[in-house]
Formats: C-alpha cells, structure tokens, sequence
C-alpha cells in the first residue's frame, strides 16, 4: 500500500514556474517507478514525466521537454516536478503515481495516485 500527497500547486503567471512535490508513505519508496499525469477540464488524463527507481532514467511527454524537470529524493521519500516557462496549456490538475512495472507512459501501468494539485497559467 502506498500513499501519496502532492503539494505546491497554484495560480501563475505564463512565463513563470512552480515546483511541485510528491510526498509518499507506505511501502519501500525506492521500489516503484514514479510518474506525474495531468487532466484538464474536459480532457483525459495525460502523461507528464516519469522516473525509474534509481532516480536516473526519466522519461518526458514532447509537450513539456525542456521545460520541466522530474527528480525523487529516496531518502525523503519524495517526488518532484519542477515546471519552467510554463504556458497556459499547461493549466490542470497534476497527478503523481506509482508503478511496479508496464509502460511508464500509460496510466493503467500506475497503481497509486495522489488527490491531485491544481496549476493554473495565466496568459
């Protein structure tokens, strides 16, 4: 069983940036693959980022290449997304989720999510 928090959501401006963390508690955090996903209003959910257990293999959606960062602290048992020269298309509610195994780009390879942060981007 794992838990999951995100935190640091929040209303910015185009241009700016927001970092938002991944708390996990529960099982071994150093076992699963870690991804971020994102829906919005109207649209199904896609995917961000993701990274393997070690922290050093991660994987972007073409959207958000270059602009956001994904990295994990296995000593804090956290998750992060650190989203640079955001736009207004990247406006959702951001998801992070874990997964044993399965193509880290699919959502149904993921068996714990989070609640969910809102980012809102302002044109």
């Amino acid at each position: 069983q794992v838990q999951l928090l995100e935190s640091g959501g929040g209303l910015v401006q185009a241009g700016g940036s927001l970092r938002l963390s991944c708390a996990a508690s529960g099982r071994t955090f150093s076992t699963y693959t870690m991804g971020w996903f994102r829906q919005a209003p109207g649209k199904d959910r896609e995917f961000v980022a993701a990274i393997r257990r070690s922290g050093i293999t991660t994987a972007y959606a073409d959207s958000v290449k270059g602009r956001f960062t994904i990295s994990r602290d296995n000593a804090k048992r956290t998750m992060y997304l650190q989203m640079n020269s955001l736009k207004p298309e990247d406006t959702a509610v951001y998801y992070c989720a874990t997964a044993d195994s399965g193509d880290y780009y699919v959502s149904l390879s993921y068996n714990y999510w989070g609640q969910g942060t809102q980012v809102t981007v302002s044109s």
